[in-house]
C-alpha cells in the first residue's frame, strides 16, 4: 500500500476547519493507504516553547480528536513526533541542502511569523518547513493531505527531496517526493469574519464543543453588517454564517442564500439552522471522544504502539540516508 503521512502540532485541541481542510480526507483514506498521522509536539515548541504544559495536554487531545472522528487505530499509525530519532536525524541532514534565504521566503513562514509577532525569528521556527520535510520522508510518504496554508511547505519538501536524490542518488530515487492532497475546502473562515479559523485567534468551533457551546459561538458569527433589520435584504456573498452553510449544509445553501436575499429569512433562523447542522456532524464526535477521555490509558497505549512502529521504519529510513551520503562507517 502507499503510504499517507499527515497530523498536527500540539497546541490545543482541534476544530472543525482541520476537520474539513484535513481529518474528513484521512477517515477517507484510511483504507486505501497505509496512513501515518503525526502529533508534531516538537514542531509545537516553534511557537509554544514557554508553554510545555498545554503541549504535553494536547498531545491526548490531538490524539483523541483523530479518534473521535473516525480514524481507527487498527488502521492506521498514530505517532509521537519528539518519539521517533529519524526525524531528528533527517532534520539535520535535510538543513545542509537548502538556503536561510530559501526559507526566509517561504509564505507560510512570514505569515505565521506576522501572525504570532516574532520579529527575530528562532532558528527552530525558521526550519519549520524542513522538519516538515523529515515527517513526510521518514515512512517515505506518497500523499500529504494539507490545508492549503500548507502547500509551501510541501513544495519547499519536494526541493530538498530532489536535492538529495540529485546528489546522492546516482540515478535513482533514495527518498519518494510525496504530493499533497488538498480538501474541497482547504480554508475555513473564522467566525469572526477573519480569513481563517485559527486555534490562537479565537473565532472557532472545536470538535470538542458542546452543543451549548456551538449553538453560542453561531449565536456570535459575523453576518452581513448592513442588515439592521430582519426587513432589510441581505447579501450572503458577505456573510460568514451564509459560508458555514455552504459548507456544514449544502443541501439548504441555495434555498437560505435566496430567502436572504429576499429578506425571508432572519439571520437568528439563519444561524439556528447552522447550529444544527454543525451540531448533527459533532454528535457522534462526542460520543467517541467520550470513550476516549475515559480510557486515556488506552489513547497512551496507541500512541505507544504507533511511535514504535513509526521508529522501526525510520531507522531503516536513515540507514539508507545515510548508507547513499557515504557517512557511515565503512
Amino acid at each position: 500500500m502507499k503510504r499517507i503521512l499527515t497530523g498536527d502540532r500540539t497546541t490545543g485541541k482541534l476544530h472543525i476547519g482541520h476537520y474539513v481542510g484535513s481529518l474528513q480526507n484521512r477517515v477517507a483514506l484510511q483504507d486505501a493507504y497505509d496512513t501515518f498521522i503525526i502529533l508534531a509536539d516538537v514542531q509545537a515548541l516553534t511557537t509554544h516553547f514557554e508553554n510545555p504544559g498545554l503541549i504535553n495536554e494536547s498531545i491526548y487531545d490531538v490524539a483523541i480528536d483523530n479518534l473521535s472522528v473516525g480514524l481507527d487505530p487498527n488502521k492506521i499509525t498514530l505517532f509521537q513526533q519528539s518519539r521517533v530519532k529519524a526525524i531528528a536525524e533527517l532534520t539535520i541532514f535535510y538543513s545542509m541542502l537548502v538556503s536561510v534565504n530559501a526559507l526566509r521566503h517561504n509564505p507560510t513562514i512570514k505569515t505565521e511569523a506576522k501572525q504570532y509577532g516574532f520579529d527575530d525569528l528562532s532558528y527552530g521556527f525558521l526550519g519549520y518547513p524542513v522538519s516538515q520535510a523529515a515527517d513526510m520522508t521518514f515512512c517515505n510518504a506518497d500523499l500529504v493531505p494539507v490545508g492549503e496554508d500548507q502547500v509551501p511547505h510541501i513544495e519547499q519538501a519536494r526541493k530538498i527531496i530532489r536535492r538529495f536524490n540529485t546528489l546522492y542518488g546516482k540515478g535513482e530515487s533514495i527518498i519518494t517526493e510525496p504530493r499533497e492532497f488538498i480538501s474541497n475546502t482547504p480554508r475555513l473562515i473564522g467566525l469572526d469574519g477573519n480569513s481563517k479559523m485559527g486555534k490562537s485567534l479565537g473565532n472557532a468551533i472545536y470538535l470538542s464543543d458542546t452543543k451549548e457551546a456551538v449553538n453560542q459561538k453561531i449565536k456570535l458569527a459575523v453576518t452581513d453588517k448592513n442588515r439592521i433589520s430582519i426587513k432589510d435584504k441581505g447579501n450572503p456573498d458577505i456573510c460568514t454564517v451564509s459560508k458555514y452553510h455552504q459548507v456544514f449544509n449544502p443541501s439548504s445553501y441555495n434555498d437560505i442564500c435566496e430567502m436572504c436575499k429576499n429578506a425571508s429569512i432572519g439571520c437568528v433562523a439563519c444561524k439556528k439552522q447552522l447550529s444544527q447542522a454543525v451540531n448533527s456532524l459533532l454528535e457522534p464526535f462526542r460520543e467517541k471522544r467520550a470513550y476516549y477521555e475515559s480510557h486515556r490509558d488506552e489513547v497512551r497505549a496507541i500512541i505507544e504502539t504507533g511511535s514504535e512502529k513509526a521508529n522501526q521504519i525510520g531507522n531503516e529510513t536513515v540507514e539508507q540516508v545515510k548508507s547513499a551520503m557515504s557517512i557511515q562507517l565503512i
